[in-house]
């Protein structure tokens, strides 16, 4: 379910942020759409389409295949969405072996060939994914002759600004959205997740996939995205709290000092001369 934080109108005009009409659950902000959806599980027929697709005949036991997160920056175009059939799509590129199970000895060697279950897939649906991305034409702007453009992440120094995240700015826009999730016929669970939470100096979101495996082993796959705002707020209200605005500003001079004491030798009563 969407959760507002407890961002009040007041919390939204501050920023200059808007909630998006009835009928999707996000927030508009600083040039970005910020968009969710959360839809019941594939049915049968669905299934069998996203497995031709896929070219597989094994899907997780529930896959939400409708429900996605997107963020827009409405200005350039540039999207970034999250959605269970690119995940899949990973899954089926990056083939691990099959993670053995306790109950795996005991189906392997039944007497019977026919009753054997045969384990030859990465049945956890670990995955890659990191996210999918697109330049979406912006039918208001001109398009010039030479305006095509392509995506690629590069590997940077730069960190995410931990700080920010954890100040205490009200929340404008949060949710969680379940891509797939499958429970191993009850040997563990295997489960895919997106968050986002919208602020009004940026927006952060982390992606997750999450294995245990009874008895055998857990692993984590994590993927963080993190965008700041650049610039001021247009909104005279925002410069109330000088706690956010203290962020924005640029550091003119810094000076870090300690303050050293030190003792006077002490006057001896006695006096000599020679």
């Amino acid at each position: 379910m969407a959760v507002w934080g407890g961002a009040s109108e007041s919390d939204l005009k501050a920023a200059g942020a808007e909630a998006l009409p009835d009928g999707p659950s996000g927030v508009r902000l600083r040039g970005w759409h910020i968009e969710s959806s959360r839809q019941p599980i594939l049915n049968s027929l669905a299934l069998q389409e996203w497995e031709e697709k896929l070219g597989t005949s094994h899907l997780p036991e529930m896959v939400f295949g409708e429900s996605s997160l997107y963020l827009l920056h409405e200005d350039s175009g540039l999207k970034l969405h999250f959605n269970a059939f690119d995940a899949l799509k990973g899954w089926k590129q990056e083939p691990l072996p099959p993670v053995e199970v306790p109950a795996a000895a005991k189906w392997k060697f039944r007497s019977k060939p026919f009753q054997q279950v045969i384990l030859d897939y990465d049945y956890t649906f670990t995955t890659p994914y990191c996210g999918s991305e697109a330049i979406e034409p912006n039918p208001e702007k001109a398009i010039s002759e030479d305006g095509c453009c392509s995506l690629c992440w590069e590997d940077c120094d730069e960190r995410i600004d931990l700080a920010a995240l954890s100040s205490k700015e009200p929340i404008l826009f949060y949710d969680e959205v379940v891509l797939y999730e499958d429970e191993l016929a009850d040997n563990g669970v295997s489960l895919l997740t997106v968050k986002v939470r919208v602020m009004p100096s940026c927006w952060f979101l982390l992606l997750r996939f999450w294995l245990r495996v009874d008895g055998v082993l857990m692993r984590l796959r994590d993927t963080r995205v993190y965008c700041a705002f650049k610039g001021f707020p247009s909104d005279s209200a925002s410069y109330g709290d000088p706690n956010l605005i203290s962020q924005r500003l640029p550091v003119i001079a810094h000076k870090t000092q300690r303050l050293k004491v030190s003792r006077c030798p002490e006057k001896s009563p006695f006096h000599r001369a020679a």
